[in-house]
């Protein structure tokens, strides 16, 4: 009889314990709590301590108020003239409705599977409506900027704060690096060319023009100098005219003199001819008039 008392008490004490454990529960500071009965969501508790359910009939789904990470997978993503990107992005969340949360995506791991829908559907929409000449230049940032305004937007239906949603990587596909890297270099050799053919072309015009004012600085020069030596011989011939008009005698003999200084200016040049020419007249007589000796 003191046995089965003992059975009965152990018993007793067991369903005890186990109403009390399925009864109590505890929430942490980093704790979210949706209380359903029967799959009926019935509170939300966000103050951390000891709370009590009804035994059987409350469940009692935890989640995290911590900000939470979500590093979503590689995806290639097509931009607007046909090229495929190779992106990696990665998103920051906190739960910020529970229930809402509970009946949109039911845990974290749903959650995940919904944010990879989520970021793959941002990323064509931002990316798919521009070149990848865009993606690569300064604009890049504010192609960011409407990604992570889409995913946060998105997110407020999941019963989430996106805290920040970034791309920490955008890769050509390894089978199109190598084409896309020679049609670049196609691209700068021709670009290369193009200049060098500018700077062909405008070398050319400056000689041409350089030469066009060579000639005209040397044609106003030779005009020049013509004035300046027609303008010398003139005042040459009117000193030789006054002059001859002073003193004839003396003027038709230094043109003579010229005249032998010029003509038998070598050493080797000899005269042929009879020594009382003209040519000699100043050799026979003091006055250098051409009579007998």
């Amino acid at each position: 009889m003191a046995k089965i008392s003992q059975y009965i008490l152990a018993a007793i004490l067991i369903v005890g314990g186990l109403t009390v454990y399925s009864t109590a529960f505890v929430a942490r500071e980093t704790d979210q709590v949706l209380v359903l009965r029967f799959g009926e969501p019935q509170r939300v508790i966000n103050e951390p301590g000891l709370h009590f359910k009804i035994p059987f009939a409350d469940t009692a789904i935890f989640f995290d108020d911590r900000v939470l990470d979500y590093d979503a997978p590689s995806q290639e993503i097509p931009t607007a003239d046909q090229k495929q990107l190779v992106v990696d992005a990665f998103a920051r969340y906190r739960i910020t409705d529970p229930l809402q949360f509970f009946q949109a995506v039911q845990s974290e791991r749903g959650m995940q599977q919904r944010f990879n829908a989520l970021i793959n559907s941002a990323l064509r929409d931002v990316l798919g409506d521009v070149s990848l000449s865009v993606v690569l230049t300064p604009k890049r940032a504010d192609l960011m900027d409407q990604f992570t305004n889409r995913v946060a937007t998105q997110g407020t239906s999941f019963g989430i704060e996106v805290v920040d949603v970034r791309i920490k990587r955008i890769d050509l596909p390894r089978e199109n690096s190598q084409a896309i890297f020679r049609r670049m270099s196609t691209q700068r050799e021709q670009e290369a060319r193009l200049a060098r053919a500018e700077g062909d072309k405008e070398a050319r015009r400056i000689r041409a023009d350089a030469d066009k004012r060579e000639r005209v600085i040397v044609s106003e020069a030779k005009r020049e100098a013509e004035i300046l030596r027609g303008e010398g011989d003139a005042e040459a011939q009117a000193t030789y005219n006054a002059a001859y008009g002073q003193n004839t005698e003396f003027f038709d003999f230094w043109r003579s003199m010229q005249a032998m200084q010029k003509g038998l200016s070598s050493e080797t040049t000899t005269y042929v001819g009879p020594p009382n020419s003209d040519f000699f007249r100043y050799f026979g007589k003091e006055k250098g008039d051409t009579g007998d000796q």
